[in-house]
């Protein structure tokens, strides 16, 4: 049975327990049980009943059944949880070229030759970002059988090749992207304000992934933040305002935490500051911008410019460390895409968390322009290699006396924090003054 529709079913699924249960099925209506109105009908002799029932659903119908109904795990003990996607290796390409060529038989569809088969399998590595895995999901791939194999019947091939492999990608994305297009169209006439070119302090292009309705696509976001003398407290604008998910404040909180140990461990932190995605109208979640919001606050505080040809993402945790983020694939592709609708330099790229790498499954005319040296993906694993992407600035290591390098990144940021501190003090002081 499919649990899914079977709960879609009212009295279904109580019904379905009372009949394991008592090992019989009774014909009274289910209904009538939870009526206030009684009834009487003719109900026939309950039948014997001595079967073996399997639900087939997804997994988190499995944990929520599991934790809501009491009797699930009485009636259902064997569970069985199948991967739904398989290694690229030990032979298994080989073998989900089987696959393929066992579903075109039985649908009668054209034959695949080897690049069409490549395009496929990349597809289902793509599906579930990562280059390493393919997906198991019959009914994405069977889909796409199904398109490629119209568009060579269109054009009087006999086998499917990778080009009708792409076109029916194509046309899948030309018919749900209406919103992306409106988007970028946005951008393109500087509706929403990005910039791929020069560089600006406290300013840096954070990349967000949008879902709508299966379709996904990467878009960047204008990041800002500004600083002053203060309590050392840090506003998420948009978490003032409701707008920011409990994820995004946590990694909020996180760079909060790190620069006050990285930057003012044996003093106070005597800064204000504050962050906001620009032009923002919707929930902001997720701690991918969580290394955007960390360079572009350090740069407001140096006071050194960050290039807008570098768009960001990146998890970090307190030490600085980045960590791997979800949509690593559209987020790229967004930026590129958006550097093609403004201004392609040629001088453009990304910054993404060096866990990423193993997850990276692009479109083929980026890969291209980043062959030909026309865009760059720098992957990072801390602050400091991101920083100095950026700023093309020395970052500098703290040295064994507590201090930095002179005229190094973080020079600046510990400077200007200590003169934060020193007028705090001198404030502290006066006021003590007038006290007496």
């Amino acid at each position: 049975l499919d649990v899914e529709q079977l709960l879609m079913q009212p009295y279904a699924w109580q019904g379905l327990k009372r009949a394991l249960q008592a090992k019989e099925v009774r014909f009274d209506v289910l209904e009538q049980m939870y009526s206030l109105v009684s009834t009487v009908s003719l109900e026939p002799e309950p039948i014997p009943l001595d079967l073996k029932v399997i639900l087939l659903g997804d997994r988190q119908l499995y944990y929520r059944l599991y934790e809501l109904d009491p009797e699930f795990a009485e009636l259902f003990k064997v569970v069985a949880d199948f991967e739904d996607q398989i290694g690229r290796k030990n032979g298994n390409e080989l073998l989900y070229a089987r696959l393929m060529a066992t579903m075109v038989q039985q649908e009668g569809l054209l034959h695949l030759n080897s690049d069409a088969v490549a395009s496929v399998i990349e597809y289902g590595a793509r599906e579930i970002e990562d280059a390493s895995q393919i997906s198991l999901h019959h009914g994405n791939m069977m889909d796409l059988l199904r398109e490629s194999n119209y568009w060579a019947r269109k054009q009087d091939h006999n086998l499917i090749t990778h080009l009708h492999v792409k076109q029916a990608l194509c046309s899948r994305i030309v018919r749900i992207d209406r919103l992306r297009t409106q988007l970028y169209d946005q951008i393109k006439r500087d509706v929403t304000r990005i910039d791929v070119t020069g560089a600006k302090v406290g300013q840096i292009n954070a990349l967000s992934v949008l879902s709508i309705g299966g379709f996904s696509f990467g878009q960047p976001s204008r990041l800002t933040a500004n600083c002053r003398y203060g309590d050392g407290k840090i506003i998420n604008i948009d978490r003032e305002v409701d707008l920011s998910g409990h994820i995004h404040s946590k990694g909020v909180l996180i760079m909060s935490s790190y620069l006050g140990t990285h930057y003012a461990k044996n003093k106070l932190l005597a800064m204000s500051a504050s962050l906001a995605f620009e032009q923002s109208y919707g929930e902001v979640n997720g701690d991918s911008a969580t290394l955007a919001e960390l360079c572009v606050l350090l740069s407001a505080i140096a006071e050194q410019p960050l290039k807008q040809t570098m768009a960001i993402t990146g998890s970090m945790n307190q030490h600085g460390e980045v960590q791997a983020i979800g949509g690593v694939n559209d987020k790229i592709e967004g930026f590129f895409d958006i550097c093609k609708e403004i201004e392609f330099t040629g001088k453009q790229g990304v910054i993404i968390p060096q866990d990423n790498v193993q997850h990276l499954m692009l479109r083929h005319d980026v890969i291209k322009a980043v062959k030909a040296g026309q865009f760059q993906i720098h992957a990072v694993a801390n602050v400091e290699q991101a920083l100095a992407l950026l700023t093309d600035m020395n970052v500098g290591d703290l040295s064994a006396d507590s201090n930095y390098p002179e005229g190094s990144f973080n020079a600046l940021v510990a400077n200007r924090i200590e003169q934060w501190a020193e007028r705090h003090k001198h404030n502290k002081d006066r006021h003590a003054d007038h006290g007496n």
